[in-house]
């Protein structure tokens, strides 16, 4: 009897070691591969720029984009411009946690009307990091950390005139450009277009006003 009991203790030891080597052997929840990106670092997001001319001087209002309206109702509730007009708007796709550069030559922002070229301004915009994140409330929010804008624009210094007394040309302006520029960190929802900056520039108190939104690409 007292032999049956010895043998009856071993092997009880031996299934319950067995169990446990089994469960050891087990495979354990397949872990993602450290080269596999989550699929949220694979987001293209949609930045688009505009650049808004406000002025006093005596000039026609242009069309602007029905997105901009919240825009320029706030722009007329808080700044004293009696014109709006759209200079420029730009389209810039980005990925996720990405940087985002560009610079390109634009029409004359604050070019004299009597300037015979037009006088381009030469423009940069630059998105240091750009990401979509949660917001407070779980809410998703695109963040540009290091937003920056540059422009080099014209402005009058001075007007030459002619030598010639029988000449009846009038004379021409002289043209030297300013550069002007902002540097911020933004953080906004998908869609909803935010000023990001007033300039204010030119002798004549014009101002270009900075206006950016974001939006995950829909293709």
């Amino acid at each position: 009897m007292f032999h049956k009991r010895i043998i009856l203790l071993v092997c009880a030891i031996v299934i319950c070691a067995g169990t446990q080597v089994a469960l050891a052997q087990e495979p354990s929840t397949p872990q993602k591969s450290a080269n596999v990106l989550p699929r949220e670092d694979e987001t293209n997001l949609d930045i688009q720029l505009f650049l808004i001319l406000a002025t006093n001087r005596e000039v026609e209002d242009g069309k602007m984009p029905n997105s901009l309206q919240p825009v320029l109702t706030r722009l007329r509730d808080s700044m004293n411009f009696k014109h709006y007009n759209l200079a420029a708007s730009l389209l810039n796709r980005v990925r996720h946690n990405g940087r985002l550069e560009t610079s390109w030559v634009g029409g004359p922002l604050l070019a004299p009307v009597s300037s015979p070229m037009g006088n381009p301004s030469f423009n940069e915009f630059t998105g240091g990091r750009v990401r979509l994140e949660k917001d407070a409330n779980g809410r998703d929010v695109v963040q540009i950390v290091e937003f920056r804008f540059g422009s080099r624009v014209p402005i009058i210094t001075a007007q030459t005139t002619t030598t010639n007394v029988t000449t009846n040309t009038a004379g021409f302006p002289v043209i030297n450009y300013q550069p002007v520029g902002l540097r911020t960190d933004i953080s906004m929802s998908e869609g909803v277009p935010v000023i990001a900056g007033t300039l204010n520039v030119g002798p004549s108190g014009d101002a270009i006003i900075v206006v950016v939104s974001a939006k995950r690409a829909t293709n």
